[in-house]
């Protein structure tokens, strides 16, 4: 497998603020977006359209994270999208569906019928039929790649469609390599908590995966949206359970995630928590040679930001760090750049705080799940077992429980 550029420069090194690294091409934003966006990580997206959202890694190098929300937006790896006269109207043309795609050269490419529709290996049955496919709206972009609203058969449906770069013959294997990859996963998952696989294609210079549309956003941006309310927390451990029990079945057929945080939780629309975005994960047996960037330091167990052989306990880290921001409702090391954050959780031991009132079971739960040590870790399915009694305590011992704790230190060292 082709790796992607190291990360090097923090790790051990005190002046860590001086040093510089390397990043695969990949910003992303929110289409016709301000200021008030949450950006944290590179190669993937999270963005909201009408009020949905869809998280999908674009070029699946979700390294490193950008805390700025304002200068991203006028970095030359960003391409203004113009929605003007893009996608989003077809109509019939001589029995046949049109669609309007003046202005969007992505599109047009995937839905140009005199190009044929190549088949998926192995995946025939999960080729979408294009004449059933209504383009939307772009709505995020990355260096690789677009995310579209749009309808299949009927239903509303998140479009990621990839470029093959044409000068990168290394770049294009690589690309080739990882959708069919995230195909091979996406096609076998099959779980209430895991976003729904709807199917894919391939054309010459494109390549295309269809997803559910997720209305309710992500998690992070309900927890944003909630900055000044407390949140009921029999909520945040019900959330916590979904994305247990989805992680505990991914793991149970060897996979491992590798990029588990709050932006690629959806929520549904019967509020049910859906893990998204495995564009990045990998089969547990094929860790020699992982790119070992992948992820985003905030919610990035230590041996994958110091690049030691990792299993998929790095889940488990990120979990312990996402049932944190449930509680809590706050980002992780919000005082910190990414880099810092990483830094310091390697050479620190520093972990974000626990609340004084919170539940001990769940305090329990966070701990053992970002422990230094992989071992500690508790595997998911224990985890579920864990939540399970917090929930039952939560309904039997405390009276409308809310969280939203006021923490004065974002963080302690472990």
């Amino acid at each position: 497998m082709v790796e992607g550029p190291k990360f090097t420069g923090i790790i051990g090194n005190s002046n860590y603020e001086n040093n510089l690294y390397e990043f695969t091409p990949g910003f992303y934003h929110k289409i016709g977006e301000g200021s008030n966006m949450s950006i944290d990580s590179m190669g993937s997206m999270q963005t909201s359209n009408g009020g949905g959202s869809v998280s999908m890694s674009v070029d699946n190098s979700s390294v490193g994270s950008n805390d700025s929300h304002t200068h991203i937006l006028s970095h030359p790896g960003l391409k203004p999208v113009n929605n003007n006269n893009s996608v989003g109207h077809s109509v019939l043309r001589a029995g046949r569906e049109q669609h309007a795609l003046s202005d969007d050269a992505l599109a047009r490419a995937l839905m140009d019928s005199r190009v044929p529709t190549e088949g998926l290996e192995n995946y025939d049955d999960w080729t979408i039929d294009l004449r059933k496919l209504n383009m939307g709206p772009a709505f995020a972009q990355g260096a690789f790649g677009k995310l579209y609203k749009g309808t299949y058969k009927g239903e509303d449906v998140a479009i990621k469609i990839l470029e093959r770069p044409e000068n990168s013959p290394e770049r294009a294997q690589l690309m080739e390599q990882q959708f069919q990859q995230e195909v091979m996963m996406l096609a076998t998952l099959r779980h209430p908590n895991i976003v729904r696989f709807i199917g894919a294609c391939r054309k010459p210079m494109v390549w295309c995966i269809v997803t559910e549309y997720a209305r309710g956003g992500s998690v992070r941006q309900f927890l944003m949206r909630r900055q000044n309310r407390s949140v009921p927390l029999r909520l945040a451990v019900k959330q916590a359970l979904d994305v247990a029990r989805g992680m505990a079945y991914v793991h149970g057929l060897g996979f491992i995630h590798r990029d588990l945080k709050s932006d690629n939780l959806l929520i549904s629309a019967d509020k049910s928590i859906k893990i998204a975005d495995f564009g990045v994960a990998r089969i547990e047996v094929q860790t020699e040679g992982m790119t070992p960037e992948t992820g985003t330091y905030r919610w990035m167990a230590p041996e994958m930001i110091q690049h030691r052989p990792y299993t998929q306990k790095v889940d488990v880290y990120s979990f312990g760090i996402v049932l944190w921001e449930l509680i809590t409702g706050m980002l992780p090391f919000q005082n910190m750049t990414a880099v810092q954050a990483a830094f310091a959780v390697v050479n620190k031991g520093v972990r974000p705080i626990v609340p004084n009132d919170c539940l001990p079971v769940l305090s329990e739960i966070m701990t053992r799940c970002w422990d230094a040590n992989p071992e500690v870790r508790p595997p998911f399915m224990e985890v579920v077992r864990m939540l399970e009694n917090a929930e039952t305590e939560i309904m039997t011992t405390v009276r409308k429980a809310r969280f939203r704790c006021c923490i004065t230190q974002p963080m302690t060292a472990d």
